[in-house]
């Protein structure tokens, strides 16, 4: 028989249940043996995992500063061969514009000598003309020098009567000239004053400035020049070019051999602010550029740094996993420890459990298993 049952409690009992109870105990302890090395080895290919991502990034990280470094110096590079270039370019420039100084001050002389030459003539020849005809000689004197000089200093350029009095006031001529696009690059107001040695009421150059710059900007013209024959003993005058722009802005007051001279220095000087101008605009395109690349570095210097950050809490929030995981495990690894304990205890308990343990005290289960054993003899008998 493998079972039995208490006559004084009923309760069944199997004389298999201490083999088997061993059994399963070193069952479970094999499994929970093999789970915890399972847990532990997954927990080292997940830590070894981490260290090459981590190794990946840092990898990841210098190459991202190395070629930030190497853009950085390019661009520093290519800034400093465009400065030499354009400092290059600029001293040429100033050598250039001391060349035409020095051809200005040779033909000076000249200039002078006839500037003589002319008021001599004109002297004389104002002795014998009329207040009104001295007056038209002058802007014909004028119109003349323009139409000589038209066909190589002039050619888009156009010298006329100011005829429109819409204004209520109007200049003698107005000078105009024109690139090739035909974009007007410079334009002159000039009024024309003499008189005549006899003249009761003598006027000064003064006395036309005010007129003469309100009929410029009516015009809308750059500059106003007074030729005049005017205060013919002012040594001021007498002198060359003189320049009132501290009185009205833009205007000078000329003697007539001094009029294609001036129209010439005014328009070159227009010309080369012009060049000057376009220059200063690309260098301030190229500082702009600059200016943007800069910027844009910082903000991917910026989107590094975040991107490194963030993978860097992601790194530390790993490794608190991590960590948190060692500890369950440490805690599963008590667990099983006391459960492995109390499996020895019951095995412990199993080994001493005997029929005659079983028995002791209790008379008819002593009887009961005597009859057994007298059936068992007797089966072995037969």
């Amino acid at each position: 028989m493998s079972k039995i049952q208490c006559p004084k409690c009923g309760e069944i009992i199997s004389l298999d249940d201490k083999e088997k109870s061993i059994e399963i105990a070193r069952a479970v302890a094999n499994e929970k043996e093999k789970a915890k090395l399972e847990k532990e080895l997954a927990l080292q290919k997940q830590q070894a995992g981490f260290l090459v991502e981590r190794a990946k990034m840092s990898a990841d990280l210098v190459s991202s500063k190395k070629e930030i470094a190497l853009s950085v110096e390019r661009a520093i590079a290519d800034e400093k061969e465009k400065n030499i270039r354009l400092e290059s370019a600029l001293k040429n420039k100033e050598i250039e514009a001391s060349a035409k100084l020095l051809k200005f001050e040779s033909e000076r002389g000249v200039l002078l000598k006839y500037k003589d030459d002319e008021i001599e003539r004109l002297k004389n020849m104002q002795a014998t003309l009329s207040t009104k005809m001295i007056g038209e000689t002058l802007e014909r004197y004028c119109e003349l020098k323009f139409e000589e000089h038209r066909a190589l200093a002039f050619t888009r350029a156009s010298f006329s009567k100011d005829n429109d009095v819409s204004a209520g006031t109007k200049g003698d001529y107005i000078f105009r000239d024109y690139d090739e696009n035909g974009n007007e690059i410079l334009s002159i107001m000039f009024e024309m004053k003499n008189e005549e040695d006899k003249t009761i009421t003598k006027k000064t150059n003064n006395d036309f400035l005010e007129k003469l710059d309100k009929d410029r900007k009516a015009k809308k013209c750059d500059y106003a020049i007074l030729v005049s024959l005017l205060e013919k003993e002012n040594k001021l005058y007498n002198g060359g070019i003189v320049d009132v722009s501290h009185k009205f802005p833009k205007m000078y007051v000329i003697r007539p051999q001094f009029f294609i001279p001036i129209i010439g220095l005014i328009r070159n000087a227009e010309i080369e602010a012009s060049k000057v101008k376009s220059q200063l605009i690309l260098l301030q395109n190229k500082n702009i550029d600059v200016t943007n690349f800069e910027s844009d570095l910082e903000v991917w210097k910026n989107s590094i740094g975040e991107t490194s950050r963030r993978a860097k809490d992601r790194f530390q929030a790993a490794i608190t996993q991590i960590d948190n995981s060692i500890k369950n495990l440490e805690k599963t690894k008590e667990e099983l420890l006391k459960s492995e304990k109390h499996f020895i205890a019951a095995s412990n308990k199993a080994d001493e459990l005997t029929i005659k343990k079983l028995t002791k005290n209790k008379p008819a289960m002593i009887e009961m298993f005597a009859g057994l054993q007298k059936e068992k003899n007797n089966l072995e008998k037969t």
